[in-house]
């Protein structure tokens, strides 16, 4: 009877998920952790690469990802992304419960409204968030941007890092995709060059990575949570120009970040170098409707 009804349920999971069966793993996990059976899975929007659903337990809910045709380190790197922003009195983040080659299955976080001061907490944290620093500029593993690999080798010189494994990187897998040409991807070699001039010195901060808005939520109690990060240590004015690029922060949450975090000075005009990086990264998962932003860039810089 209870094989029975735990093919009924899967049954039904592969109906809300458009064709994807529950991994194995995640009801072993359920029932090893007190969770008990899984009884109904609800579909969740807004992602455009993986199918999200809440998974309704008898102890309560869970949040999971699938995908099967993901690279299958893809959820791994995503866990340890999760677990490098986590930090006591830093922004909320969701636990990892358990993650395999086609899912990653995570606490539920309930939405609620946001606090009259969510901007400005945002801010405060992600400064604090911002200090904690490297002696290089990367991460212990290689992840993903999206579905795009994100290069981490370690690198003493943000210059360097920057300019080899997330612009050329990038500009490169464009030409190989056909969706860069040669008079672009020439601009874009003579600004690596020019990026020491550029781009002033600064430490190597833990990033959450991938800070659109899209990955801004707001927890229970008002507060600030992030997710799908594509964590690496890299420039904090590179995190803070991404909070830009579709949509913006209000003032409020910039004048909390600089109150506990001073920037240089000018940091706003350079977010279209930082910019760039995920611009291309856009140009190579959506294609050519991004290129005109990429030339507009390597032609104000280039």
């Amino acid at each position: 009877m209870a094989v029975y009804q735990e093919n009924k349920i899967a049954l039904a999971i592969s109906r809300y998920t458009r064709g994807m069966t529950l991994p194995p793993a995640v009801a072993d996990y359920c029932r090893a952790n007190g969770f008990g059976s899984i009884r109904r899975v609800t579909p969740l929007g807004g992602g455009c690469i993986n199918n999200a659903s809440r998974l309704d337990t008898d102890n309560g809910p869970l949040f999971l990802k699938v995908n099967d045709s993901t690279p299958p380190d893809m959820f791994e790197r995503e866990a340890e992304g999760l677990s490098a922003l986590a930090a006591p009195n830093a922004i909320r983040v969701p636990k990892v419960l358990g993650a395999g080659p086609d899912f990653i299955l995570q606490e539920f976080i309930e939405a609620g409204s946001r606090r009259s001061d969510f901007w400005e907490t945002l801010g405060a944290q992600l400064a604090a968030l911002h200090n904690t620093t490297s002696p290089q500029f990367g991460f212990d593993h290689d992840n993903y941007i999206g579905s795009t690999p994100q290069i981490n080798i370690w690198e003493a010189d943000g210059h360097n890092f920057f300019a080899a494994h997330r612009l050329r990187f990038q500009a490169e897998l464009a030409r190989r995709n056909g969706r860069l040409d040669l008079a672009n991807y020439q601009l874009l070699i003579t600004l690596l060059s020019k990026l020491p001039s550029l781009i002033p010195p600064q430490p190597a901060s833990l990033l959450h990575g991938d800070l659109w808005s899209g990955n801004i939520h707001t927890g229970p109690n008002g507060e600030p949570v992030l997710i799908d990060p594509a964590a690496h240590y890299g420039w904090a004015e590179a995190e803070l120009a991404m909070m830009t690029l579709f949509g913006s922060p209000p003032q409020s949450f910039f004048d909390a970040y600089e109150s506990a975090r001073p920037l240089a000075p000018g940091y706003r005009g350079r977010f279209d170098l930082y910019n760039l990086y995920h611009l291309l990264n856009h140009l190579n998962l959506f294609g050519e409707s991004y290129g005109a932003s990429v030339h507009a860039i390597l032609q104000r810089y280039a």
